[in-house]
């Protein structure tokens, strides 16, 4: 790791979940689940952890336990939309480092927040970084809820997708039974920010790939910016996206 290196966690917390709903304030083992994810991050080094919060109550639960929050507006389209608007609520400057980590990653593991913020810092030609993990499962490979991503020799991400890449022409001829070699690599959506490039990329025009593939840093990607991608050996914990998810999760802490 980066010796001295400071950086900001910013943890966006939407109430209005359509899955599940009032998900950020969700209970697991005692904790509100924004709290959980926040006190994780805080284990990695990071400077300081904050929550990007749509609503008060979410802002007052964080800080009844310890966690500093701030509102923003409700109505933003994307998370990185509402990172931007608090970087400008704290005043970053352009060349500080910001890894935002979703908040619904209640078993996140320190060691990545902080790769993923140290891969940044080793990588001056990108603007933004994020991780990945070997795939070991066919049904991953195909599946479209798990996002693969290809990088190039520098480990800068050429193309994300929700199709199975990088493609096996002459194994996958009769149909996919097994998985290439070298392993398809699987995208974990945790990324890290030059806070001058966050504050930049919601006036990026949206672009073809971005929409056809319903994957937003595609538009990085098309806009010419570049991508390093820190592979773990690691899969990360579940997320929790439904009551099903939220159900594991509280088995696995309690």
């Amino acid at each position: 790791f980066t010796a001295g290196m400071k950086y900001t966690v910013l943890v966006p917390a939407r109430l209005a979940s359509s899955r599940l709903p009032r998900k950020p304030l969700a209970d697991i083992a005692g904790l509100p689940m924004v709290v959980r994810v926040a006190q994780r991050c805080a284990l990695s080094g990071a400077d300081q952890v904050i929550v990007a919060a749509d609503a008060q109550e979410t802002v007052e639960v964080c800080e009844r336990h310890g966690v500093r929050a701030l509102l923003t507006c409700i109505e933003h389209p994307t998370s990185s939309v509402r990172l931007a608007e608090a970087f400008e609520l704290l005043g970053l400057a352009d060349n500080e480092i910001v890894v935002n980590v979703q908040g619904d990653e209640p078993l996140i593991e320190p060691t990545l927040v902080r790769a993923c913020a140290d891969t940044l810092a080793s990588h001056p030609d990108c603007v933004m970084s994020t991780a990945a993990h070997a795939i070991d499962e066919v049904a991953d490979y195909l599946n479209p809820n798990v996002v693969k991503v290809v990088c190039d020799a520098a480990g800068r991400a050429l193309y994300f997708s929700r199709a199975p890449i990088a493609w096996w022409r002459d194994g996958n001829a009769d149909g996919v039974t097994r998985l290439p070699d070298p392993a398809p690599l699987r995208h974990i959506g945790i990324y890290g920010y030059s806070a001058g490039f966050l504050r930049a990329y919601p006036k990026l025009p949206l672009s073809p790939i971005e929409q056809i593939e319903a994957l937003e840093q595609l538009r990085v990607l098309w806009h010419g910016h570049h991508i390093a991608v820190h592979v773990t050996a690691d899969r990360p914990g579940p997320g929790i996206d439904t009551p099903q998810d939220l159900e594991r999760v509280r088995k696995l802490l309690s």
